[in-house]
This record gives structure tokens, C-alpha cells and sequence, in this order.
């Protein structure tokens, strides 16, 4: 077992995107070697310009704090609050936004960042 107490509050890495206010970084990693796991944290803050990211893995997220706007390539949009649940395929373009900030929990099988 593995455990790391207010993990939430660890603070996470830039994402590296100009104008974007969004860190990421993973709490654990699985030690599998051909099916890791990475889990961790997504925080993004009120910025003009929306974070627009493309999945080249697959990821399950769960709202934490706060509230986002996630909408797909089709144009499916969502308002989501804690307790809502996201499933976003390899491939996916996906935008996130937030009114104030959000912090989403994740689990995404890729390597580690």
C-alpha cells in the first residue's frame, strides 16, 4: 500500500501552456511495465484563453473542487461540478475551462511525466 496524506494540496508542475494557468502531476505511478498507471491531480485557474489538450492515452477523471466547462470536438459541453465523472478516449480533443478554478483527481494509463 502506498499512501500520501493531502495530496490534493501537493503543489503539481506547469503544463507549459502560454496563457494557461494548469499544473499537473502525478501522486503515484503503478510499477507495471506494460500497462502503467498514473494518477494525480489537474488544477486549472481563470485565465482568457482555455486549455485545449489531446489524449494520446486514456484517462478517467473525477471533479474534486470547484467546477469546470469541459467541452469535446463535437461540441459537447458540460458544466461540471464535484462528484461528476469523465472518461476521455485516446485521440480525444478535449477544452477545459473554469469561472474561478477546478481540480480534477485522475487515473490515465501512460507514462509517468
Amino acid at each position: 500500500m502506498k499512501y500520501k496524506q493531502n495530496a490534493i494540496s501537493d503543489p503539481q508542475p506547469s503544463m507549459g501552456v502560454d496563457g494557461v494557468d494548469a499544473t499537473l502531476g502525478d501522486t503515484f505511478v503503478s510499477d507495471s511495465k506494460d500497462k502503467t498507471l498514473c494518477a494525480g491531480f489537474f488544477h486549472l485557474n481563470k485565465t482568457d484563453k482555455p486549455l485545449v489538450y489531446t489524449y494520446d492515452y486514456e484517462e478517467m477523471k473525477v471533479i474534486v473542487d470547484g467546477e469546470f466547462v469541459i467541452t469535446d470536438e463535437s461540441g459537447y459541453k458540460v458544466h461540471a461540478k464535484v462528484g461528476d465523472v469523465f472518461f476521455f478516449g485516446d485521440g480525444e480533443t478535449i477544452t477545459f475551462e473554469t469561472p474561478s478554478h477546478g481540480v480534477g483527481f485522475f487515473t490515465g494509463q501512460r507514462q509517468p511525466i
